[in-house]
């Protein structure tokens, strides 16, 4: 039955002595066709089991319609790891927090007013109890004392980070419980007094999280469970990185020497994170302390196997200390996957996203801006429209507590950018007859971690002429699940047949516009989708969001995996917020992650 046990300080499996060696590898940010390669790499390492979170917003997008097909497979993940020889660990807390949009949290939890997060609010819980009555049934086959892979589940997700109401753990838990799941219960947190104190439960098992000083993080533990074993449950190896900051990285050689440190201390350590993948479509998060900070598309991590499944120098270095603890791996390591250079990609179709928000959008009328999850929307853009009477002489235009990035078009002239972290007002003149004002915010992904969750979209609070709060919109949700049915002109698809745009976008000024067109493939490897001279938008794959691009970087390419790819025709879409020197991309053999320092020793400790 594999069953895992704690106790004198240890872990027994099936009543033996055993050591939990553990990477993360997200299902969900890894195409399903590479789940093997990827699972295979781990094992060739010298791990014995993987570890992956559970993100609610995925399983269930809109309240009530549960998802469990495509990247979304985590039953057809965790038997894979099984039939690989792999040990699983799965975290499906509620919130999971892993750099991801709004924490694992459903966006649309933000559409009822009032409710309280994490705590034991009524109306939350019974929206958990509603997620787990689908998801645990899923799980419960999976866990050890049914036979399948699964040695451990996790009641919360760094909950002492956020607050201490036990009796809302102990809700959690005893949800788990009484749905079936029992196997090994634990929670994981800092170790810091007040995490442990507020994340902790009796009778659960605690584990902690960190990326360096492992004899003083353990310390600190062990003033809390004397007779727990050590678990690191996440070893911080690398870091993420956040759009307009440099990249991170971690040397190898300090990597694999924390590792054996722990090791020889007798604990057991899961790698956050063994393999990262990407942050696809618009499930990135975001951090905020002194400011807001969305994080970038990829989430390579500076992890042992790269963002596209690539070794590292952490791989080989992290495995020749897994082999000096336990021996050779018994997995032969898997070749490398191709990469293709397919060249210069040309996208001569463009439509106007303001000339065709009608047909992108159905309007609501409101007599205020309401923030996206006011009108059900969870993701994408929103575009805000209204008159200005005139004259107004040099007047500021105020856009109170913008979330995240607005475009602002006064007629049809683009009059400036007011960002979350920089939100100066605009200088506006109105003419004597007055003007329509266009107001198109993006989303670049909620808080994910610490106080600010509760972190709604779009225009949150109100839009001002110097003092004056402008009353009487029109708002056109824009969440563009899909651009299967973008009104271009002409459709193009394998003809070459196109609208006439001129050789610089940039020539029109900045005005966000889809861009469309395609290649052709006989082979269909990974690839690297690079943007230069574009400014910041979105990118499609037949129909697959690739994620965001921002030339302030530190990201300069996106990954586009093979197995989305056609043999034959292909299509790009490129959202262009702002405008493009060229449109056409080029599809490389090799990632641009940016340069930067390495990941500082303050945020990973």
């Amino acid at each position: 039955m594999n069953m895992l046990k704690a106790a004198d300080g240890r872990f027994y499996l099936d009543g033996e002595p055993f050591r939990m060696v553990s990477g993360a590898i997200h299902y969900f940010r890894v195409v399903p066709e590479y789940w093997r390669d990827r699972l295979l790499k781990l094992r060739a390492c010298g791990f014995n089991t993987v570890e992956t979170y559970i993100p609610w917003n995925l399983h269930e997008p809109k309240e009530g319609e549960f998802c469990f097909s495509g990247l979304a497979d985590v039953a057809g993940f965790v038997r894979l790891a099984g039939e690989l020889g792999l040990h699983v660990i799965l975290r499906p807390s509620p919130y999971i927090c892993a750099e991801w949009e709004f924490g694992g949290l459903p966006a649309w939890l933000l559409g009822y007013p009032g409710i309280r997060l994490r705590c034991m609010d009524e109306l939350y819980l019974s929206k958990v109890d509603a997620y787990y009555d689908a998801l645990i049934p899923v799980l419960l086959p999976l866990l050890s004392s049914r036979g399948g892979p699964v040695l451990a589940v996790q009641v919360e997700n760094e909950y002492g980070s956020y607050g201490n109401d036990k009796a809302y753990l102990d809700y959690l838990r005893q949800g788990l419980l009484r749905r079936g799941v029992d196997v090994l219960l634990f929670t994981s947190d800092g170790p810091e007094d007040g995490m442990l104190q507020g994340g902790t439960l009796p009778g659960t098992l605690a584990t902690v999280n960190f990326g360096s000083r492992p004899e003083e993080a353990f310390q600190t533990f062990r003033q809390y469970r004397p007779a727990d074993p050590l678990v690191c449950m996440e070893y911080w190896n690398g870091w993420f990185d956040h759009w307009l900051t440099p990249h991170h990285t971690r040397e190898a050689g300090d990597t694999a020497e924390v590792l054996d440190r722990m090791l020889t201390l007798g604990a057991s350590v899961n790698f956050y994170m063994f393999h990262g993948g990407t942050n696809f479509g618009f499930y990135n998060g975001a951090n905020y302390d002194a400011k807001y900070e969305a994080t970038v598309t990829s989430y390579d991590y500076d992890a042992p196997l790269s963002e596209s499944g690539e070794y590292t120098p952490k791989y080989e270095a992290v495995k020749k200390v897994l082999e000096k603890h336990f021996g050779p791996a018994p997995v032969v390591m898997p070749a490398p996957a191709a990469t293709c250079a397919y060249g210069e990609v040309e996208l001569a179709e463009r439509l106007d996203l303001l000339d065709a928000v009608g047909q992108l959008g159905v309007p609501v009328a409101r007599t205020a801006p309401e923030p996206m999850e006011g009108l059900g929307q969870g993701y994408g853009f929103i575009l805000y429209e209204t008159f200005l009477t005139g004259p107004r002489t040099e007047e500021l235009l105020h856009l109170q507590e913008v979330h995240d990035r607005a475009l602002v078009f006064l007629e049809e002239r683009f009059i400036g950018t007011v960002e979350r972290w920089d939100p100066r007002p605009l200088p506006v003149t109105v003419p004597s007859e007055g003007a329509r004002l266009r107001i198109l915010v993006e989303n670049m992904g909620r808080v994910n971690y610490g106080p600010r969750l509760m972190d709604r979209k779009g225009i949150t609070e109100g839009v001002r002429l110097n003092n004056q709060f402008q009353f009487g919109w029109t708002i056109y949700p824009l969440p563009f699940d899909s651009v299967a049915e973008l009104p271009f002109a002409v459709a193009g698809e394998g003809t070459g047949a196109a609208i006439p745009a001129p050789a610089s976008a940039a020539a029109q000024g900045d005005r966000p516009a889809f861009y469309r067109g395609g290649f052709h493939a006989e082979v269909c490897g990974d690839t690297f989708v690079r943007l230069e001279g574009w400014t910041k938008g979105v990118v499609w794959i037949n129909g697959f969001n690739l994620g965001r691009y921002w030339s302030e970087g530190p990201q300069q390419t996106l990954y586009l995996p093979g197995p989305l790819l056609r043999q034959g025709w292909n299509e790009l879409t490129v959202l262009e917020l702002h405008h493009t020197d060229k449109a056409a991309v080029v599809l490389q053999e090799r990632p641009e992650l940016g340069s930067g320092p390495k990941a500082a020793e303050e945020e990973q400790a």
